[in-house]
């Protein structure tokens, strides 16, 4: 029994984001039924055996045909949530936009996830992770002085600022629906969530502790104390000694000269020590300063592979990558100590009549009835 047992999801099959936030809501025990559009082209092929898919069943749907949309309204007329990530004005023009759908069921929460957003100039253009992170002003900030900005795979538009932002506004929603008995719309674009992970960031910009360009700062590889640094055999060494103590530990273990802890935060002699952390760095292998700092609590630690993560004790003892449906892929999280989360197979069945006969026996979560006020 998960968190969420009891909660019926309806995902609009996509991309990215949401089937990131649908698996979300799936480990933690909601019963949420995909609705796939017939495969149109052959780079369509509706492969859905990776690890973001589990935990959840499909069916195919013509949206295009009116009887396809009425089955659709069926489904969602029992529903607690509805997750789409569209380009505005698309469910709209498929006749299942949050007006028709919250008159037809009004404890409705229907999330909508998009790049740029509902509204804006550039809310209907199209876009990915990189342009999301470039116009925002993020993607400047990631990189080493002098060089390109690098892009942070598609994790902090896609699935950060994405997923888990639409995950967070849906479980917001219920909260409230369960005081009021009412559904609403969230509107959760990647551009907002990509943004609000820069808090921190804006607030160092602000008291003067940012600055431009690039690659010059604190925890950006400016200082010597948060870099990745070549070990002998070709392999990283990443360091995070931000607080002196640990900045002292760190240059105990180097055996470089204790006295350059009183210059931690003076800009001028960065360079100068980042030379001399690479030079000591590459005098040992990965393995020799992985030995070296265990123990040293210096925020020092080897930069592995995702197979080598995979096989580390401390993430082996907490099954945080787990061997299931015959991949290795991250287990369920955040973890509840009452009702766990669970990593679940795609369910077995596959008849469309087994799924939505299922779907509509499965109870609801408990809410009060709708209040009679304005949605």
């Amino acid at each position: 029994m998960g968190a969420l047992t009891g909660l019926r999801v309806v995902e609009m099959a996509g991309l990215g984001p949401v089937p990131f936030a649908a698996m979300m809501l799936a480990d933690m025990g909601a019963e949420v039924l995909r609705i796939d559009s017939p495969p149109r082209n052959p780079e369509d092929p509706h492969d859905r055996s990776g690890p973001i898919w589990r935990g959840r069943s499909g069916i195919t749907v013509d949206l295009k045909d009116p009887e396809g949309v009425a089955q659709v309204k069926e489904i969602i007329a029992v529903a607690d949530v509805i997750i789409e990530g569209f380009r505005p004005g698309v469910m709209e023009r498929l006749g299942l936009s949050p007006e028709v759908l919250l008159d037809l069921n009004p404890r409705l929460v229907y999330g909508r996830m998009t790049g740029w957003g509902q509204t804006g100039p550039l809310a209907t253009e199209a876009g990915h992770d990189v342009n999301y992170l470039a116009i925002s002003g993020i993607l400047r900030q990631i990189g080493r002085e002098g060089e390109r900005p690098i892009p942070p795979l598609n994790l902090v538009g896609d699935y950060g600022g994405g997923g888990m932002l639409l995950t967070v506004g849906v479980l917001g929603a219920l909260v409230e629906r369960a005081m009021s008995g009412l559904g609403q719309v969230i509107d959760a674009a990647m551009i907002d969530g990509a943004a609000l992970l820069m808090v921190s960031i804006a607030g160092a910009l602000a008291r003067g502790a940012w600055q431009d360009p690039p690659g010059t700062n604190a925890i950006d590889t400016g200082a010597p104390f948060y870099e990745v640094y070549r070990t002998a055999d070709g392999r990283d060494l990443a360091f995070g000694a931000v607080e002196p103590r640990f900045y002292s530990r760190v240059l105990s273990v180097l055996e470089l000269d204790p006295a350059l802890a009183d210059q931690q935060y003076d800009r001028a002699t960065w360079a100068a020590t980042k030379e001399l952390f690479a030079a000591r760095v590459a005098e040992r292998s990965l393995a020799e300063w992985t030995k070296a700092f265990d123990g040293a609590d210096a925020c020092v630690s080897p930069v592995l592979t995702l197979q080598e993560a995979a096989s580390h004790p401390h993430f082996a003892e907490r099954g945080t990558w787990a061997e299931f449906g015959g991949s290795v892929q991250p287990a369920a999280a955040p973890r509840f100590s009452r009702t766990p989360s669970s990593t679940t197979p795609l369910h077995g069945d596959t008849d469309p009549q087994v799924l939505l006969e299922r779907w509509h026996r499965r109870s609801t979560v408990s809410d009060p009835e709708p209040q009679a006020a304005e949605q």
